[in-house]
């Protein structure tokens, strides 16, 4: 990538204004170079970059709106029950009635289950 024209120099020295940190930003994002890269090209410091970034909510993390794909079902899902022994079943939601109540009863009765 063809180097652009460099920062003022009073940047790098300066106390920078909101108007100044948004310059800077600008030029960062338009050059396509990590935050550390940028500062070292154009003799700045890279924390000084962070610090302007999150103060103005140029942040990335904070740019990236967060995107939710629906993920389909794979088949029945499966059901936990907890008996009053204290054990747990776990069977596919579309099981028969009456096996769940076997199910069920048998390991109610037997304690050595």
């Amino acid at each position: 990538m063809p180097r652009s024209r460099r920062l003022s120099s009073k940047l790098s020295r300066r106390r920078w204004s909101d108007a100044d940190a948004r310059r800077v930003l600008a030029a960062l994002e338009a050059s396509g170079l990590s935050v550390n890269a940028f500062a070292a090209r154009e003799g700045l410091d890279a924390q000084r970059l962070y610090y302007w970034r999150k103060r103005l909510g140029h942040d990335r993390a904070l740019a990236v709106s967060p995107t939710f794909v629906e993920v389909p079902r794979q088949g029945p899902e499966a059901v936990e029950i907890a008996l009053r022994s204290g054990r747990s079943l776990r069977v596919r939601e579309s099981i028969d009635v009456a096996t769940l109540r076997r199910c069920v009863a048998v390991l109610e009765e037997d304690a050595a289950c």
